[in-house]
């Protein structure tokens, strides 16, 4: 039975590759593979903890969540400061940002 998820979560990892290098033009639009990535981790602790007989892979699992919820709060911040700077958030003018 666990094989059969990691399958499925293996699928949506590399989903999340090829839209990370299929779409380079709008970051919004690159996030969301990251998320599905993070979600499919999430669903291998899971399925190896309960494989395992472990509780150490859900304590990790419910860490996931948060380690989204930061990454997205910092993306859309560099996002908003970005188009107020910029006017735009395509790929192709994010090589300016440099501090």
């Amino acid at each position: 039975m666990p094989i059969k998820y990691f399958t499925f979560s293996m699928i949506i990892s590399i989903l999340g590759i090829r839209g990370i290098l299929l779409n380079r033009r709008n970051i919004l639009i690159m996030s969301m593979p990251i998320e599905s990535m993070l979600l499919a981790v999430n669903l291998n602790f899971l399925v190896f903890s309960v494989s395992l007989d472990d509780m150490m892979g859900q304590s990790f699992a419910s860490l996931v969540p948060t380690v989204a919820a930061a990454e997205s709060a910092i993306g859309l911040a560099i996002f908003v400061i970005t188009f107020r700077v910029r006017g735009t958030i395509a790929v192709e003018f994010i090589n300016c940002i440099q501090g």
